[in-house]
């Protein structure tokens, strides 16, 4: 690619991570759903138990989850290189350390499924913890992150909301 090419997308850049955790925490919200009926085919009886099973919950909470992991690395990777490319820095500020620390969050509630497989009830309920932090965070940085994005409509396009 040549520079010029580079500079004219250069501010379309910035578009890619926000709308990126958007659909990230959408998909967030609908894992944490899954895990909430994968939980109850642990409890439930009859009927119930039969069609959540024929659902795949547990199934379908594990594989959106995995898609939520590896989503959640390469967004807060590709917001912060972003960021750099368009700016030649990082502004370290609460957007950037809550991501880093949500990044971190959602790999460690990650790491504990296989505890969590073999019946470790702690594991379960640290795991369903951490995510519910997790889902906190993110409603406070979709917030954060469209001041940012306002700053930087303003800046590169002249856009005021």
């Amino acid at each position: 690619m040549s520079s010029d090419t580079i500079e004219a997308i250069k501010p379309y850049l910035n578009f890619f991570h926000p709308l990126m955790m958007w659909v990230l925490f959408g998909l967030t919200l609908y894992a944490a759903y899954l895990g909430s009926q994968s939980r109850k085919v642990r409890y439930v009886t009859g009927d119930e138990k039969k069609a959540l099973i024929k659902g795949k919950v547990t199934l379908k909470h594990h594989q959106i989850g995995s898609i939520i992991l590896a989503l959640m690395v390469l967004g807060t990777i590709g917001g912060m290189a972003v960021t750099y490319i368009n700016n030649g820095k990082l502004f370290v500020g609460p957007h950037l350390i809550v991501g880093l620390a949500m990044t971190g969050t959602i790999a460690i509630a990650a790491s504990l499924v296989p505890y969590m497989q073999r019946g470790n009830e702690t594991a379960r309920l640290t795991h369903i913890s951490l995510n519910v932090v997790l889902v906190g965070l993110f409603g406070w940085q979709a917030f954060t992150g469209m001041e940012i994005m306002q700053r930087i409509l303003d800046k590169v396009f002249g856009i005021v909301f």
